[in-house]
């Protein structure tokens, strides 16, 4: 399923904020951080790596589609596997050597 962009800016709610970082007063003083909330989903993109605030917002709104996308595809069904014969074996001894240590505290007690 693609998600159109225009449909994805009325969907969000977003949120300015400022970021630190290289980039010196000018990203302390302007609020250049972009956090993006989708309002059907709840998923929260923020993104804070660049000066400008309008490529932190295109950056966001790219994230924010590419999570939508990853959500969206089926998951693929698990192929059950044979267990082999030497963990079967491995597992039942660990079981055994824990169940004697079990018999020997309540002798001890």
């Amino acid at each position: 399923m693609h998600y159109n962009l225009q449909d994805l800016k009325k969907q969000t709610r977003v949120f300015y904020s400022t970021s630190t970082g290289p980039g010196g007063q000018r990203r302390d003083k302007k609020k250049t951080g972009v956090r993006l909330l989708h309002l059907p989903s709840g998923i929260i993109v923020s993104v804070d790596e660049r000066r400008v605030q309008a490529q932190n917002k295109k950056l966001a709104f790219e994230l924010l589609q590419a999570r939508l996308e990853k959500l969206s595809r089926p998951r693929k069904k698990r192929i059950p596997t044979k267990i082999p014969q030497r963990a079967k074996e491995k597992r039942l001894q660990a079981k055994r050597t824990r169940s004697q240590k079990k018999q020997l505290r309540r002798l001890f007690n």
